[in-house]
């Protein structure tokens, strides 16, 4: 109610200010003023709402800490356990029956703290409120005060606007930091049990028999989820979607009929639209069992109904549209000049794709092949489905392999301590994807300048 309560007085200093500066610029014309109406409504309107609502947000974040405090003091608490873990339990059920969270207390002696957090709550609430108001309604009078012609509402309001995008773009770059802080954090715990040459080398994955007390020497070597991944997602997948993709692309822009690509290019990418978890069933329910069939039919030993061809074929599917959407762009950004001065020089359509417009598009075909990598290392579900969890270091594509994803998963599932090298494993096992996506996202940098230098 406060935040709304906010934004109406915002939005009454924006049609007051506004009215304002329309007043007196008709009074002293439009050329004697520095700013435009609706300027000054802006200025008012963020000094009545910014500096009300970062004090909700700072109160938001004190005010549970004053409200446990002010029971803490209160006559129904002096009973509390001394121990802090009894006294937090009972604090903390009393707290979320007082916030409707819990209808019934296990404990007995919550039910007396109830009241004194309802009347804490609201307390503090209304002080909360009542002062993000008065900070408004000031923050606002005092920004009305100063509207006036010779006013530089303008330079103002636009600075506002350009620390709100600088912080916007910065959220991004901090959200990554952390993640690589917090991967560097947890996988330097994992590589102070486990020896990290044994983790990148080892040819046996075994974290249940290390948490099980067997020792970690030789239960963590991650070579066979390398050579999952690389196999499923780097091989297989992208034999499937780099060839169809591009074909797609060369069809639908150099061949296709206006009337034939308005619907076939829709169709294609509904293709990146549809739930991991149907293609996942595909995989599994489909294309597996066929595969498996197909092998023993042909006589090609050890063939399981999970397989790391089954969960490859289908996610080189679901990547197509990755593939073809770039390259559809990248050919079509290609100039009519260059296609037109290949033709006029004697070469087919055939040879004016290949030796012409692809190596020209191939900085956007780069840059859709790595995002298709970068979809399939990623994915999890259809591995789960139709690959299955044995971490095999074969190169038998009807074999049931894993992946880095789903270990990662897999270790990360349920209720786990993160004092064990066996969830730790995760972090590490992350790290490493990020890092070697990180390398291949800078060798695609290389070919993209390389090629874009040469055809500008």
């Amino acid at each position: 109610m406060i935040v709304i309560i906010i934004i109406a007085l915002a939005a009454t200093g924006w049609i007051f200010a506004r009215a304002r500066a329309t007043r007196f610029q008709a009074e002293v014309g439009r050329l004697a003023t520095n700013s435009r109406p609706s300027q000054y409504g802006w200025y008012v309107a963020l000094w009545t709402a910014l500096p009300a609502l970062a004090f909700l947000m700072v109160w938001a974040n004190v005010m549970p800490r004053l409200v446990f405090d002010s029971v803490l003091s209160s006559p129904a608490a002096q009973s509390l356990p001394a121990d802090d873990f009894s006294r937090n339990v009972i604090l903390g059920e009393a707290n979320a029956i007082a916030r409707g969270a819990q209808a019934a207390a296990f404990n007995p002696q919550s039910m007396t703290l109830v009241e004194p957090f309802r009347d804490a709550t609201a307390r503090y609430s209304a002080a909360g409120a009542l002062l993000a108001a008065i900070l408004a309604f000031a923050g606002g009078a005092f920004a009305f005060s100063r509207v006036g012609p010779s006013f530089t509402a303008r330079n103002r309001v636009e600075r506002v606007v350009m620390w709100t995008l600088l912080l916007a773009s910065l959220i991004a770059i901090i959200t990554t930091a952390g993640i690589v802080a917090s991967l560097i954090f947890e996988s330097m715990r994992f590589f102070s049990m486990v020896n990290p040459l044994d983790f990148l080398f080892g040819l046996k994955w075994s974290p249940q028999s290390a948490a099980m007390g067997y020792g970690n020497d030789d239960a963590f070597g991650a070579v066979p989820l390398f050579w999952g991944t690389i196999f499923i997602g780097a091989i297989i997948a992208m034999i499937v979607a780099i060839p169809l993709g591009l074909m797609s692309a060369i069809y639908l822009t150099q061949y296709a009929r206006p009337e034939v690509r308005k619907w076939m290019k829709p169709m294609l990418e509904v293709l990146a639209g549809v739930p991991t978890v149907v293609y996942g069933y595909f995989a599994a329910l489909t294309v597996a069992p066929a595969l498996r069939n197909l092998a023993a039919t042909i006589g090609i030993p050890g063939a399981s109904s999970e397989s790391a061809l089954a969960a490859g074929l289908v996610m080189g599917v679901m990547i197509i549209p990755f593939v073809s959407s770039m390259a559809d762009d990248s050919i079509a950004a290609v100039p009519q000049s260059m296609r037109d001065g290949s033709l006029a020089m004697g070469a087919t359509t055939s040879e004016t794709i290949r030796k012409v417009l692809i190596p020209a598009a191939l900085p956007g075909v780069v840059g859709g092949v790595l995002l298709a990598v970068s979809r399939a290392i990623g994915e999890t579900m259809i591995v789960v489905m139709a690959a299955g969890l044995a971490a095999n270091l074969t190169l038998n594509p009807f074999a049931s392999v894993t992946t880095v994803t789903t270990q990662m998963v897999q270790l990360l599932t349920g209720d786990q301590e993160f004092d064990s090298a066996k969830t730790l494993a995760a972090f590490a096992l992350g790290l490493v994807l990020f890092i070697v996506t990180l390398l291949l996202n800078i060798v695609a940098l290389r070919v993209v300048k390389k090629y874009r230098e040469a055809y500008e």
